[in-house]
C-alpha cells in the first residue's frame, strides 16, 4: 500500500512567485488527505494531475490566510464538478462559521455532505479513526490556536502463505491465522502455527505535520519515532529572535525536534519570502539532523518502507 507525501506549497504569508502557500497531500492507498489549503491550491492539484474529487479528507491547521484561503475555492470547484461523496473537513473553531458565511453570501448550495470535525488546539486528540489509519492532533504554539496532525497507518494483518496450506482449508481458519492465532483442525488435531503459515505484519508507518509554531520541545514525546516529520522552518539562525517574537521556528530548531524525537526523516518548509537561497536552512538543519531535506514544490516523498 502506498503512503507518500506530495508537497504543493512551501512559502509563508507573503506572496512569492516561486513558492506557493502551504498545502500538502498525503496519499494512503486510495485515500487522499489534503493538509492545509493556501491560496491557489486547486491550481497546484491541476498542475500535478491530481484529481480533486479523490480527496476524502481536508485538514486545516489554523486560520491564518496562507493556510486556508484556497479552501472556499476548492470546495466550490468540487461542487461544480457534481461531487456526491461526503468530505471530512477537520479544522479549528471558527472555520465552519467562515465557510457558512461565504456560502450564504455567494448563494452557493453545496450538494455534497461536509462532515466538519472541530479540533481542540490545547491538547493532543485522536480526531479520526479510519479503518486504514488514524489522525491525531498535535497542539502547537502560534499567535492564534494552531494544530499539527499525526497520521498513523494501522498495523496490517498477517498474510497467508497459500502454497503451504492444504486444499480446501476452511475459511474461518484462514481468518484466525491472519489475525495472529494458531489454529487446531477439529477433524485431524493438526496444529497450524501462525509463524509458519503466514507472513508477519509489516510495521505501521507514520507522518507528522507541524505547521506554524515556535520552538516547542514539548512536541518531542508526541513525535517519537515517526517515519517522516514536516516541521516549519520560517527563518535561519540569524533571525532566531524574530522567530521567537512571531511564534515561528528556525531550521536548526526544527532539526533539534527531529533529533530529539528520533524521527526517520525531516522535511522543512514555510520559508520567509526574504530568503532567495535556502543554503543556510539546509546547512544549519543538517548539522543537527543529517536526514533533513528541503521542501520543494512538486516533491514526492515516500513515507516509511515502500510496500506492495
Amino acid at each position: 500500500m502506498n503512503f507518500e507525501l506530495t508537497i504543493l506549497g512551501t512559502g509563508s504569508a507573503s506572496p512569492q512567485l516561486d513558492r506557493n502557500p502551504s498545502a500538502f497531500l498525503v496519499s494512503l492507498d486510495t485515500d487522499l488527505i489534503l493538509i492545509d489549503c493556501g491560496e491557489g491550491t486547486q491550481y497546484r492539484l491541476l498542475e500535478h494531475k491530481i484529481k480533486h474529487n479523490r480527496i476524502r479528507h481536508i485538514l486545516i491547521s489554523h486560520l491564518h490566510g496562507d493556510h486556508y484561503f484556497g479552501l472556499i475555492g476548492l470546495l466550490s470547484s468540487l461542487n461544480l464538478s457534481h461531487r456526491t461523496e461526503p468530505l471530512t473537513l477537520i479544522g479549528p473553531p471558527g472555520l465552519s462559521e467562515i465557510l457558512s458565511v461565504q456560502f450564504e453570501h455567494s448563494g452557493t448550495d453545496i450538494a455534497f455532505d461536509i462532515q466538519f470535525i472541530e479540533t481542540r488546539p490545547d491538547e493532543p486528540t485522536l480526531i479520526l479513526d479510519h479503518p486504514r489509519f488514524t489522525i491525531e492532533t498535535l497542539p502547537l504554539a502560534h499567535r492564534i490556536p494552531c494544530n499539527g496532525y499525526l497520521i498513523r497507518e494501522k498495523v496490517s494483518k498477517r498474510k497467508i502463505r497459500k502454497e503451504l496450506l492444504p486444499e480446501n482449508f476452511p475459511v474461518p481458519y484462514i481468518k484466525q491465522l491472519v489475525e495472529g492465532h494458531d489454529v487446531t483442525d477439529d477433524r485431524t488435531g493438526e496444529v497450524f502455527k501462525v509463524e509458519h503459515f503466514t507472513f508477519p505484519s509489516l510495521p505501521a508507518r507514520s507522518f507528522a505535520y507541524c505547521s506554524d509554531t515556535k520552538y516547542l520541545p514539548e512536541l518531542v514525546p508526541l513525535l517519537h519515532g515517526v517515519d517522516l516529520l514536516y516541521h516549519e522552518a520560517t527563518f535561519d539562525d540569524a533571525l532566531e529572535d524574530r522567530a521567537a517574537k512571531t511564534f515561528h521556528s528556525t531550521a536548526r530548531q526544527a532539526a533539534k525536534i527531529a533529533a530529539s524525537a528520533k524521527v526517520g526523516q525531516l522535511v522543512i518548509g514555510h520559508y520567509s519570502s526574504r530568503y532567495k537561497s535556502l543554503e543556510s536552512h539546509a546547512a544549519q538543519a543538517q548539522s543537527v539532523f543529517p536526514a533533513t531535506r528541503l521542501a520543494e514544490e512538486g516533491l514526492v516523498i515516500p513515507i516509511g518502507q515502500i510496500r506492495p
